[in-house]
């Protein structure tokens, strides 16, 4: 029983972090034309990084040190994984890697942004489905 809970704290970390990226992409997606869409891409593979990091330890499966999103998702059992297609993916992975540094990238335009965030929307709900409920009710400290 207490290494369940101790699992269940681990997860809510995880939801939490996802949580407060997915907030930050969406907020920062509001201010327009202004925005950095490179941030918010940034934010929206985060949170589905760390969504699917959670569902993995909630499967207690092992998981490398990885910003690749088809690498941990291909980690998961089809039934519980969120649905993405491998381009949507691949595109995930690159806003952590590539498109984080300077000079590596053109500017991302604000509909990609937007798409971003959408696809982040989409595997958020779905990991949320997955995961137990006590996980999901965090508070800020």
């Amino acid at each position: 029983m207490i290494e369940r809970d101790n699992e269940l704290k681990v997860i809510r970390e995880w939801v939490e972090k996802a949580e407060n990226d997915f907030a930050n992409a969406v907020n920062t997606l509001k201010m327009g034309e202004k925005c950095p869409t490179d941030t918010v891409c940034f934010h929206a593979q985060q949170c589905v990084e760390k969504y699917l990091k959670g569902i993995l330890v909630w499967n207690r499966t092992e998981f490398p040190k990885t910003h690749n999103i088809s690498e941990l998702a291909a980690l998961i059992p089809k039934v519980a994984r969120p649905p993405l297609t491998n381009d949507e993916q691949d595109r995930l992975t690159e806003y952590a890697t590539v498109m984080r540094y300077p000079g590596d990238y053109e500017a991302i335009p604000l509909s990609e942004a937007r798409k971003a965030v959408s696809i982040g929307r989409r595997a958020r709900k779905a990991a949320r489905l997955i995961l137990p409920k006590e996980v999901l009710r965090w508070r800020r400290s």
